[in-house]
């Protein structure tokens, strides 16, 4: 098998998309997800309140309401709907503490797409700017029991009607920052392409809040209506929140998940 484009001699690796993560998972590596705006950070705040999430692969659709049902999850809609319905979206400041305990499934073009992709790997982690230390702490902790390479997802965008020839993937600043960010707490043999990812956010870290603000993802948030979002995501290392899949749903990594 051709291995020049795994990175396969080192011990942290960085990949895009759901290619990516279904390249990393065939390794059978841990996987750390990185979908700043939003899907990571989403899944963070929910579980800040005490909620349930369950990912599913997008679209929203009635395969999704099915599978909500058979948990008594409510579906996460479209921020343009949960406007007009007042359900949850997301929108990570969608989810209050008036969810504790509450059952959600979550879809999303980019993040949940990733996870659908690398379900079944050593460890899968949601990763964020705002988790960026514990969650890196929380996979060095599974690496030492596995001994298994770390691979940094960055989900990046999907350009809108892309022809079925062309690459959807559309690479975001804010993913790759939040990689980098990740990276610079983690401890191994990096990969020339982890190094300059790291790279990219130590050089950039002075100025972390004023570039996702103004880069393609976030200006479209913001020129919606959700700037309030965007300044959530970018709070580097405000969370100890490390969601770890487990199953069909995401749950805190503690020690305890090493045991398994």
């Amino acid at each position: 098998m051709n291995t020049f484009f795994d990175q396969s001699p080192y011990e942290i690796k960085v990949e895009w998309g759901i290619r990516g993560a279904k390249e990393a998972a065939r390794r059978e590596e841990i996987l750390i997800i990185v979908d700043v705006l939003s899907f990571s950070s989403t899944v963070i705040a929910a579980m800040e309140n005490n909620a349930v999430i369950y990912p599913f692969p997008p679209p929203i659709n009635e395969k999704a309401k099915n599978y909500a049902d058979q948990f008594g999850a409510e579906l996460v809609v479209g921020r343009a709907e949960a406007i007009k319905t007042g359900k949850h979206s997301l929108s990570p400041n969608s989810f209050t503490a008036d969810d504790r305990g509450k059952s959600y499934v979550l879809c999303s073009l980019n993040g949940a797409a990733c996870v659908e992709a690398a379900k079944k790997v050593p460890g899968l982690f949601m990763g964020s700017l705002r988790n960026a230390q514990a969650v890196a702490e929380a996979t060095l902790d599974l690496q030492k029991k596995s001994g298994k390479p770390i691979t940094i997802i960055a989900c990046g965008e999907r350009w809108e009607n892309a022809a079925s020839y062309e690459n959807q993937l559309r690479p975001g600043i804010e993913d790759y920052l939040g990689a980098g960010a990740i990276i610079s707490s983690l401890n191994g043999l990096l990969s020339p392409e982890a190094f300059v990812c790291k790279q990219a956010f130590q050089g950039s870290k002075h100025e972390l809040p004023n570039l996702i603000k103004k880069c393609g993802s976030g200006r479209e948030l913001a020129e919606r209506g959700f700037a309030k979002d965007v300044d959530y995501c970018l709070q580097l290392n405000a969370s100890s929140i490390v969601p770890v899949l487990s199953g069909n749903k995401f749950i805190s990594f503690e020690l305890s998940y090493l045991l398994k």
